[in-house]
């Protein structure tokens, strides 16, 4: 039986000898299992990289999370229920503003973003960048952005602020001294002035007075209810799509596109903006990771981002590009200044990558993108309703700079033993304890696709696909048995039985 291109063919390489940590610098702290990938259907992708896999350029790596220094668990964010936090629309106001006035904020940004630092995250066969000192979460941009401020609210039935409520202070303290004038000689209390009461008294007073607003309030919407048609609430929160369809003035200072091409030397698209592309890639090594120009030139670039093993498909239900590798490309009035790599798999887009100009890094361009492609995939979602997870790649508890995207919630992280999906609410307070954990908390279940059978593994041999025990017979030399089980028991037996696995 001769292979086609309807397998998905790979090489393995077994288990590494450590190598250097991009997180903790650690020399030999990072370990993992790879594998070269010759091609790759979308859909055995998909089953990896729920298994904890993802690929780097055609080679395809899992990291051994109870053994390295930094576990890297896989994430997923829910598209359909995200909410944008509040940092998350002041990134999309501030591009708004950029648009309209051109006005570009002050200071470096933050340079974290969907898989901003991929290259840390990969095998050993991959190059370690490192990441920017000025790399800065969303939840300590916002602290530093927002200075504490005190919120006075208003009653409904009385418009003094809460703070009146204090109790007042004795004429003699200090406070009052500094805040009230002494009154003059000679003159003593208004008479037309209501005498003084206590703090307690006006308090209560007042919770009755809000007591009978609020009762007063549920009867007129309940006659409202009752005698009108409902209408449409005018108090919901802002939808992610309403941000970034955002119109303007025609003498708007500038114009941004997002270009959807597929990673192609065929597609007319692809081959006209690679070579801007490389150079913008090269650029964004250099001045962001620190980069020498030798490590990012264009065989680089078409090794780590152009180079896919996934084989484009087209699908009835699927979405209408189909699935594969895509480049979304940001123009800025006719010139590409940022690319986000994603695969477009049968349920889920995932992010690979992002590299932009320097020059606009105070746009927050990695936590922008990350906002297009989730509203990106919610559209694909409208298109074919499987489709329904956004994956950021891996979220490194042990490293600070890799917990932002632990912000696009809701969120769920892959439980490393049983493969099964768990909110990160239930998981963090197991990674602040340990590094390493399991979140399956229920010790009954374990790995659904566990290795039952090594026969039916699928085995590549001399242009020939043959199950396991076939091949077996036919080999000559030492058993290789106990490394094809390995592989079996990493991929799944689901995907055993369908990747080939090359055998010399």
């Amino acid at each position: 039986m001769a292979a086609n291109s309807s397998y998905s063919i790979v090489e393995y390489f077994g288990g590494d000898d450590g190598y250097r940590c991009g997180y903790c610098k650690n020399e030999k702290g990072n370990f993992s299992h790879g594998m070269w990938s010759h091609a790759m259907t979308v859909q055995d992708y998909q089953d990896l990289i729920d298994r904890g896999w993802r690929r780097s350029g055609k080679y395809v790596y899992k990291p051994i999370l109870n053994k390295t220094c930094c576990p890297q668990y896989t994430i997923r964010c829910d598209p359909v229920k995200f909410q944008p936090s509040k940092s998350h629309k002041k990134i999309l106001k501030k591009m708004i503003k950029f648009l309209s006035k051109g006005e570009l904020p002050k200071g470096p940004g933050e340079s974290g973003g969907p898989m901003d630092s991929v290259c840390e995250e990969s095998g050993a066969r991959e190059p370690s960048i490192k990441m920017p000192k000025s790399a800065i979460t969303d939840i300590q941009k916002e602290a530093l952005e927002c200075p504490a401020i005190i919120v006075v609210k208003r009653n409904e039935a009385d418009t003094t602020p809460t703070g009146s409520e204090l109790p007042r202070k004795d004429p003699g303290s200090v406070l009052d001294r500094r805040t009230t004038p002494a009154p003059k000689p000679g003159i003593g209390s208004d008479p037309n002035r209501p005498p003084c009461r206590k703090a307690k008294d006006l308090r209560k007073e007042r919770r009755h007075q809000k007591e009978q607003l609020k009762h007063s309030i549920v009867g007129v919407s309940a006659t409202l209810t009752t005698s009108s048609p409902p209408s449409t609430p005018t108090n919901q929160p802002k939808a992610l799509e309403d941000f970034l369809t955002e119109t303007f003035a025609d003498n708007s200072s500038h114009c941004l596109e997002v270009r959807l091409v597929a990673v192609s030397f065929e597609d007319p698209q692809f081959t006209a903006s690679y070579e801007q592309s490389v150079a913008l890639y090269a650029r964004y090594q250099m001045a962001i990771h620190g980069d020498d120009p030798s490590a990012c030139g264009e065989s680089e670039f078409r090794r780590f981002l152009c180079d896919s093993p996934l084989e484009a498909k087209y699908s009835a239900d699927g979405p209408e590009m189909g699935y594969g590798s895509f480049h979304q490309q940001y123009w800025l009035d006719g010139q590409i200044v940022a690319v986000g790599v994603i695969d477009i798999l049968p349920t889920c887009v995932s992010s690979v990558y992002l590299y932009y100009h320097p020059d606009f890094a105070s746009l927050s361009l990695g936590s922008y993108s990350a906002l297009r492609e989730i509203a990106f995939t919610r559209k694909l979602h409208k298109q074919s309703p499987k489709l329904s997870h956004y994956y950021l790649g891996f979220y490194i508890h042990s490293c600070p700079k890799m917990r932002y995207k632990g912000q696009y919630r809701p969120s769920d992280l892959l439980c490393p033993e049983t493969y099964v999906w768990v909110p990160i609410e239930q998981c963090l307070p197991h990674l602040e304890s340990s590094s390493y954990a399991r979140f399956n908390q229920n010790l009954d279940e374990g790995d659904a696709q566990v290795l039952k059978d090594v026969g039916r593994i699928l085995v590549l041999h001399r242009r020939t696909v043959m199950p396991y025990t076939v091949y077996s017979r036919k080999r000559k030399g030492s058993s290789d048995e106990t490394e094809v089980q390995e592989f079996a028991s990493l991929v799944g037996q689901n995907c055993a039985e369908r990747i080939l696995l090359y055998r010399a």
